[in-house]
Order: structure tokens, then sequence, then C-alpha cells
């Protein structure tokens, strides 16, 4: 999760980057698109690696679902159905811990 944010930090400044480049004329519109795309290639992979981690723990499991809830309100986002079912399968795949 500290990864994510820092690539989510590290997104930000990129585009940032190439929003400035466009604006001095540096970058053609197609170039400009292309590094753009490759941003939110990168996003991807680390939101996927959260999406596809299997939490080791009821702790790790918590702070895993806080986390990706956390960071679907702040990007108003959803969950498509293959991450859907990812986090679901992790969920199935740990032992029930629970003490009755």
């Amino acid at each position: 999760m500290d990864r994510h944010i820092a690539a989510q930090r590290a997104a930000a400044d990129a585009v940032r980057a190439w929003d400035g480049r466009r604006a001095a004329g540096e970058v053609t519109d197609v170039a400009y698109a292309n590094g753009l795309l490759d941003v939110a290639r990168d996003e991807e992979a680390g939101w996927l690696a959260i999406v596809n981690y299997k939490p080791r723990g009821d702790r790790e499991s918590r702070l895993k679902l806080t986390y990706m809830a956390a960071y679907l309100i702040a990007t108003r986002g959803t969950l498509n159905a293959n991450e859907k079912n990812s986090v679901l399968e992790a969920a199935d795949d740990r032992p029930n811990l629970s003490i009755s």
C-alpha cells in the first residue's frame, strides 16, 4: 500500500510534467497522449498488485480492504468483475479464525 501511495504521487507528478511540456509546446498531442497512457498503465499495475495481494492474516485483510475502500471513495471508482472476484477469492482462501 505504501508503494501504491508513492506511485500515486509519482503519477500525479508525471501528469503535471506532461501538462507543463504540452503547455510549453515541447510535445505533440500524440506524444502527450502516449505519455499519459504510460502513466495510467503504471497506476493500473500498482492497483492490480493491491487487488491481487493475498493477505497473510486478519489484520492485513482489514488493512487491504480499508485501503481499497478509501481509494475507491477518493477516486469515485468501482471494482470491475475480475477485481471483485479476486477480492472475494482472497477472503475465501483464508481460514476462519474467529473464536466462539
